[in-house]
């Protein structure tokens, strides 16, 4: 059985990667990004050293569940065709891509598989001055982009015309608002919400309607999927992997609600939550931040936030090595503890200092108060 190769998760390299890969003279790889403590992590969930025990695998991307604990996930080089084959059927046919996301995420890794299997080589926002001129730089016939809805928020301030020049844009990582929606559909951008994550190939439902080949059910509110996209496992996780993957359903952490036949994400079944189209795990942030010499107690919570889907805000009180007067040491200080051994997307985006934490009549911290002040 063949081992995992690791490859920088660059654009390039991990475009290459999968050329090889999808024409059948490459080998199954993982994208290790720059970051030390990712890096890290990534190398604890794909086990690079160990032979692999699925030969149909082709790529495995690190992601983390409610323990914080990472997870390699296991996707065929079939579910990744699926998936991009399966997209460009519901967009109305191949085209070019843009690419202004990270490739070692789902979202950016699809967003290059489709471009081989589309044969349009992908544009890569991050080699251009700015969005709108990488957006000018594509040629294909039909021009396509995917982002989390932070970005596309953003990119509605400062450069709509670039927005508009795409005949669709896939939003992925976490639920579009209402509003942004509001702000995209008078904008005249044809942003088309999806829901997926890492172990379905990416989105599989596109504004509530699964993709060809996908199949949904819900049991007790939770939201099952089936089809070629799914993944194969988790790697080196048999007992973890067979608890979700079941008569080839995958059992997600999601609840959902069907209504006119369309899928509606209502909530998560765990600590974690989606900022930015990053799944952020709270308890590993809060456990962390309780190490700082200068923290006492701290609860960390996702906040709803029209920009990011969920603002990640910690809660603590100050410790006995606070700093005077200040209640706690300061939020700069406190994101670059968390990203010393955290992915530094996890780190909190506010901090709210308190005497101390409000309480319930059970003992446990009244949660709903703390979000209630924050709103």
């Amino acid at each position: 059985m063949s081992t995992l190769r690791l490859v920088p998760a660059t654009p390039d390299a991990v475009l290459s990667a999968l050329t090889s890969l999808l024409d059948g003279t490459g080998t199954a790889f993982a994208p290790v990004p720059d970051d030390p403590a990712a890096a890290e992590r990534v190398r604890q969930a794909v086990v690079p050293g160990e032979p692999l025990e699925s030969d149909d695998c082709g790529v495995v991307l690190a992601t983390s569940g409610s323990s914080g604990e990472p997870k390699g996930v296991m996707l065929s080089t079939n579910a990744l065709v699926a998936s991009a084959t399966a997209t460009h059927e519901r967009l109305g046919g191949p085209g070019q891509w843009l690419l202004p996301m990270q490739p070692y995420f789902v979202g950016g890794l699809q967003v290059l598989t489709r471009s081989v299997v589309a044969g349009y080589a992908p544009v890569v926002a991050s080699e251009h001055p700015s969005f709108s001129v990488g957006a000018k730089a594509m040629t294909g016939p039909r021009r396509y982009t995917a982002m989390v809805p932070t970005q596309l928020a953003r990119y509605l301030e400062t450069e709509p015309d670039a927005l508009r020049s795409f005949d669709a844009i896939v939003l992925g990582g976490a639920a579009m608002s209402a509003e942004l929606k509001a702000k995209a559909a008078a904008a005249g951008v044809t942003a088309i919400p999806s829901y997926g994550m890492t172990e379905t190939g990416s989105g599989c439902v596109y504004a509530g309607v699964p993709l060809t080949g996908t199949s949904l059910r819900l049991e007790d509110n939770r939201i099952l999927i089936k089809g070629p996209t799914l993944f194969s496992g988790y790697r080196l996780q048999p007992e973890l992997t067979a608890e979700v993957l079941r008569d080839g359903w995958f059992r997600t952490q999601d609840r959902g609600r069907l209504v006119d036949g369309r899928l509606q994400v209502v909530g998560r079944l765990d600590d974690v939550v989606i900022s930015g189209g990053v799944n952020v795990t709270l308890t590993a942030v809060q456990a962390r931040l309780l190490e700082h010499p200068a923290v006492a107690e701290a609860v960390v919570l996702g906040v709803p936030d029209a920009e990011w889907g969920a603002r990640v805000v910690a809660f603590i009180v100050g410790g006995a090595e606070s700093p005077r007067d200040a209640g706690g040491p300061a939020l700069d200080e406190l994101r670059d503890f968390v990203g010393e051994v955290l992915p530094r997307a996890w780190a909190p985006r506010e901090v709210v200092r308190l005497e101390r934490l409000p309480m319930l009549a059970s003992g446990k911290v009244d949660r709903q108060l703390l979000l209630d002040g924050v709103r």
